[in-house]
């Protein structure tokens, strides 16, 4: 089998938003996913797979049933029996390895990406024999859907699902199943070939709009990049392995110092007044919001994040969240509300 030579993201010309918010994710999983928004050509898909990378060695659970190994030692009793057995005789819950970038196919289906009876093993062993799909893979590491809005609309309700609870839960006729799926969700999409549902967009942490480099000097620089590359991928690749390495052990240790990192009460004041000045009404802006800076300070090695770094994440975060039907509707219940106390009032004696 043969392994695909990625291009460097270390060697990605410009685009610092993408890099800064996919580097974000990457810290902090709570910021809940990045959505890529631009046109075709610009980088979008390069930058994802480069990310790969970077990633760190995480411990990814042995159990079906999605048991943390860090409770072995904190809450033994919240393990499974099968866990507990395997602890009982020396047997591994548990492996240490690196994160991967998993990719959706776009013409995937529900089956591929839930999993389904494998007919094959079902008749041979007289039962239903469930097969998890995609996001049993995906589970621990980061799951890239490109071009996210032509995605089958039962597809994306199925990963969102599994994304919001960290469960897939399959039930067709007599078979039910379910298995752990924690990932971190990327997207990307062109917006010349259509949209996504509003909702799906809020649940994804951070927006980036990615464009054309503006500069000659750097459209000339990348253009010499990406030609060098495809002459000698792994020799152009290795030109940029110390500042990819360098790249990586900041994410590891900012991951490390993430769960030490504080928010101080003046940068949540600052990030509630800001997200009211905006009138935006989710209160998933918030919750990204704060975990988006605590990943920034982790980052810049403070222990504490500050108004400076919840305004610096900020644009990514609060981008595109405000809605025109939110005032519609506020004033449309208002108006109800009026009428339902005024006519109450007229029948009270």
């Amino acid at each position: 089998m043969t392994t695909r030579t990625t291009y460097p993201f270390t060697a990605l010309v410009g685009q610092e938003a993408t890099k800064d918010a996919l580097i974000l994710a990457a810290v902090n999983p709570r910021v809940q996913g990045v959505l890529l928004i631009g046109p075709k050509g610009t980088g979008k898909t390069t930058a994802v797979r480069g990310l790969g990378d970077l990633l760190p060695l995480v411990t990814h659970s042995l159990c079906a049933w999605g048991c943390d190994p860090a409770w072995a030692l904190t809450a033994p009793d919240r393990l499974c029996d099968d866990c507990r057995r395997k602890l009982a005789v020396g047997e591994p819950i548990s492996y240490r390895a690196r994160q991967t970038v998993v990719e959706l196919p776009l013409n995937a289906t529900l089956d591929d990406v839930v999993g389904g009876a494998n007919v094959r093993l079902s008749l041979e062993q007289q039962r239903i024999h469930f097969e998890p799909g995609i996001l049993a893979h995906a589970h621990g590491n980061i799951l890239y859907i490109d071009e996210i809005n032509l995605v089958a609309p039962a597809v994306l309700d199925a990963i969102l699902d599994a994304a919001a609870s960290g469960y897939c839960w399959v039930r067709r006729g007599r078979l039910a199943a379910s298995y752990p799926a924690r990932f971190v969700l990327i997207g990307s999409m062109n917006p010349e070939e259509g949209g996504l549902r509003p909702q799906i967009v809020d649940r994804i942490g951070l927006r980036v709009h990615v464009g054309a480099i503006p500069d000659p000097a750097a459209r000339i620089a990348l253009a010499r990049r990406v030609h060098a590359f495809g002459d000698d991928p792994d020799g152009f690749s290795a030109e940029y392995a110390g500042l990819t390495d360098r790249a990586a052990a900041g994410i590891a240790d900012a991951r490390t110092a993430l769960p030490g990192v504080g928010l101080s009460p003046a940068a949540e004041e600052a990030g509630i007044a800001l997200i009211t000045r905006l009138g935006i009404e989710s209160h998933r802006t918030e919750i990204v919001l704060f975990e988006a800076a605590r990943a920034y300070a982790a980052i810049e090695e403070r222990p504490e994040a500050t108004v400076a770094d919840v305004l610096t994440v900020a644009p990514p975060v609060v981008r595109g969240r405000r809605s025109a039907a939110a005032g519609e509707f506020r004033a449309a219940a208002a108006a109800e509300e009026d009428e339902i106390t005024q006519a109450i009032a007229a029948l009270t004696p």
